[in-house]
């Protein structure tokens, strides 16, 4: 049993996005458990609490195929990684900019554990645009998110992004 490959695939999914949902799809053909570590980034206040992401995520999987497991992580990917017993990182890359920082990390986190391999997966053309960062901000001033989360996730946004308004008056 124990030779099963395990990937981890980290993020705050702030909200969870069609980009997210496309690495995901992806990225659990490369592995035979896909472990999805939503994680808080304390340098970001959140739309949504960590149990919001946690549930939210694990709603839009539920339809993904593969074994796929959503699970909290607050601690270095690091250490989550090799609690799970992970041999992979699935991460996204959008742009050139994300590379740079994704590369300064890939090779910290190397470092720190190099029996644990980062895997890059190009996010799919039509989707690479989509940062959970904008979609909040689009909302935010009353766009359309549509093209960019689910329906489900476009309801929750826009009823919390009502919700933080009312809060403002």
């Amino acid at each position: 049993m124990g030779m099963d490959r395990i990937g981890v695939y980290p993020g705050t999914f702030d909200p969870i996005t069609l980009g997210h949902m496309d690495i995901i799809r992806r990225g659990v053909k490369l592995v035979d458990k896909l472990i999805i570590g939503v994680t808080t980034n304390p340098s970001k206040s959140p739309m949504f609490d960590d149990d919001e992401r946690l549930a939210m995520v694990q709603r839009e999987v539920a339809d993904c195929d593969g074994d796929i497991e959503v699970v909290h992580f607050n601690s270095l990917l690091m250490d989550f990684a090799q609690r799970e017993g992970a041999s992979v990182i699935v991460r996204g890359l959008r742009a050139v900019a994300d590379f740079e920082y994704e590369y300064q990390m890939a090779g910290m986190n190397q470092q720190l554990n190099d029996a644990i391999e980062t895997v890059f997966l190009m996010a799919d053309v039509s989707l690479q645009p989509i940062a959970s960062r904008l979609v909040k901000e689009i909302a935010f001033y009353g766009g359309d998110i549509r093209k960019f989360v689910t329906p489900a996730v476009e309801e929750q946004v826009t009823a919390r992004v009502t919700e933080l308004g009312r809060k403002g008056e």
